[in-house]
């Protein structure tokens, strides 16, 4: 029988967590297929991914998150799969969040037709999560304000990368300079509200990373508020000022 959800993982030396993930996963989810994008690893992930059972895409040299993402939609998008929920490699998304992500991207909340996206939130009530650091909190916050002023919507997590998409939202994110290729985070919330895409959040459970390296430790957070600010700055332009005058 064909499935129609894909779980998608981008990993990058994650060869001490994704073994458990995937078995996680199929414990929890066996409903679903399984993509890991190996995003250049010097460990085993690769290896130990195929030894589970998930089919893997291996990039040659780190590309990035986003492009480890975008190689995912573009896999979807190939094999006919209808949803596709995107889930951490370092084990800090519970496999839990799967079934009631995949259920509002089929049914809604009610209210209305299913959502083109929806993002795992670790702000809303009945949500459980780790201590966010300081300058994440910050980061959270602005992106928050940016998104409600540009577009009128209120996003509670704009940085989850816990995320959930219909066909046609990641048809359009596989799309050549539909998707940033870094940190894909509150300027593509931003791009695909303005673009017409019905975005929305659940509680989420979440959990402190165990092992690893995280792709914002260090001086990353400061680089990572940069380019989101720049980029994010490109699609206001792009999608509202620019598409706005042309009206």
């Amino acid at each position: 029988m064909r499935k129609d959800l894909l779980i998608l993982i981008p990993a990058f030396n994650e060869s001490e967590t994704i073994g458990t993930l995937i078995k996680s996963i199929q414990a929890e989810a066996d409903y679903a297929d399984i993509l890991v994008v190996n995003d250049g690893s010097k460990d085993e992930t690769s290896f130990v991914s195929k030894a589970h059972g998930a089919a893997v895409v291996t990039h040659v040299f780190n590309m990035g998150y986003g492009s480890a993402l975008q190689v995912g939609y573009k896999y979807a998008v190939r094999h006919g799969y209808d949803y596709l929920i995107q889930i951490d490699a370092d084990g800090q998304h519970d496999v839990s969040n799967i079934s009631k992500i995949y259920e509002r991207l089929r049914e809604g909340d009610g209210s209305g037709a299913p959502p083109d996206i929806v993002i795992g939130s670790r702000f809303l009530e009945g949500s459980v999560s780790f201590k966010v650091s300081g300058v994440k909190k910050i980061a959270i916050s602005f992106f928050r304000f940016v998104i409600r002023t540009f577009t009128k919507y209120r996003i509670t997590d704009p940085t989850s990368g816990l995320q959930g998409l219909n066909r046609r939202a990641f048809l359009f994110y596989s799309y050549f300079n539909n998707f940033d290729y870094r940190y894909p985070d509150a300027n593509m919330i931003i791009q695909m509200l303005l673009n017409g895409y019905d975005v929305q959040e659940i509680p989420a459970v979440m959990h402190q990373r165990e092992a690893g390296e995280s792709m914002h430790s260090g001086l990353k957070p400061i680089i990572y508020i940069v380019i989101m600010v720049l980029s994010t700055t490109t699609v206001i332009f792009r999608d509202k000022v620019f598409k706005g005058r042309k009206k």
